[in-house]
């Protein structure tokens, strides 16, 4: 940087700070190693399949429709759309070269994620998997159920995993294609039903319990989840014989920062109203940028996310099963997933005198 030099007072003139921070942030670029690069270009698609591509999806296919030459793929489409629509309810369709391409371990490094394994799984039962908290996107989920970049065919071999999300995520031109392969699932009754029932042993369905509600809860540090009131899963997995597995993803909440909004305040009855309308809120977020950390933008921190699988509850199968025994089975699952927090909580530095709460 050449200095400029004041004829006058004969004292050196130093550039301005925004010229050293803008020189910064170019040469911070150019001097990160391809790995890196790499690692940044996954996360890049997978922000962009998730959170641009839906929006995407409400105009691309009328300028395609209207405005191209390719019209004709749209009704194409919408006639696979229409024979296609129960898939997510039936299993989907897992594409082992999808969940199992490098694509995902640039992704899982960028963090970096890993899987820790605490118990078998036999390939002789069914898993309703219970996975917290939410955070944002709930990657750590995501990655273990419907990835193996962090080794869950390895660690649980003959296990087939899905995660269950919202039906609306399948509601979206080509995006709920790669939900599908993946393995995704509806989160619906139906769908776990014909999962658990209908496709053999060894299947394993993670439901991000918290739900949409737990998501206004994510700020770094916190340790809130959104179950004590949440018995639905604990009723299926009586009803399907499956057993429950606690699964707790750390540092999740750390992803991501979002503004306060704490219960009672006008951002969160802003946010609760918008949940009862249309079923989810996305709470306002703040990432980082590609170039920097430090300035705002819709990617994850670099921080790391361990994903601790616990131990299974066994359970047996009941038709139609009494409200003491959803409690009872419900107060179990609490008290593993809350034990299984404070064994591996170590391994996120988290303070002694910091336990989970319930809500």
């Amino acid at each position: 940087m050449r200095l400029r030099l004041n004829s006058i007072s004969g004292k050196t003139k130093l550039p301005d700070k925004k010229v050293y921070s803008l020189v910064s942030t170019i040469l911070s670029v150019l001097l990160v190693p391809w790995k890196r690069r790499l690692e940044t270009l996954a996360v890049m698609g997978f922000i962009f399949m998730w959170v641009i591509l839906p929006i995407m999806d409400l105009w691309v296919p009328f300028h395609i429709l209207f405005n191209t030459r390719w019209w004709f793929l749209v009704p194409l489409y919408a006639i696979w759309f229409y024979y296609d629509f129960d898939t997510p309810k039936r299993a989907s369709r897992r594409w082992n070269w999808a969940r199992r391409h490098v694509f995902w371990k640039y992704f899982a490094d960028y963090f970096p994620l890993r899987l820790i394994k605490t118990a078998e799984l036999p390939a002789d039962r069914n898993y309703i998997i219970g996975s917290h908290p939410h955070g944002m996107f709930s990657i750590g989920g995501f990655m273990a159920m419907s990835t193996n970049a962090t080794g869950f065919e390895d660690k649980f071999p003959g296990i087939k995993s899905h995660i269950m999300t919202l039906n609306g995520q399948f509601y979206f031109p080509l995006r709920r294609e790669f939900g599908i392969m993946l393995g995704g699932i509806e989160v619906s009754k139906e769908s776990l039903e014909y999962t658990l029932t209908k496709c053999g042993k060894g299947r394993a369905c993670a439901i991000v319990v918290g739900g949409a509600t737990e998501a206004l809860d994510a700020h770094p540090n916190k340790n809130t989840l959104t179950l004590k009131h949440r018995r639905g899963f604990c009723k299926y997995a009586l009803m399907f014989g499956a057993d429950l597995v606690p699964m707790y993803n750390f540092g999740e909440n750390d992803l991501y920062e979002q503004y306060d909004n704490p219960k009672g305040s006008r951002l969160r009855s802003v946010q609760e109203k918008i949940k009862t309308i249309f079923g989810l809120c996305p709470p306002l977020l703040r990432g980082r940028s590609i170039f920097n950390q430090y300035i705002i933008g819709l990617l994850p921190f670099r921080k790391p996310v361990t994903t601790v699988v616990g131990r299974p509850i066994r359970v047996t199968q009941t038709d139609e099963p009494t409200k003491e025994q959803i409690d009872e089975l419900h107060a179990k699952y609490c008290e593993a997933l809350y034990d299984l927090f404070e064994e591996y909580k170590h391994l996120h530095s988290i303070p002694p005198d910091t336990h989970l709460i319930f809500q």
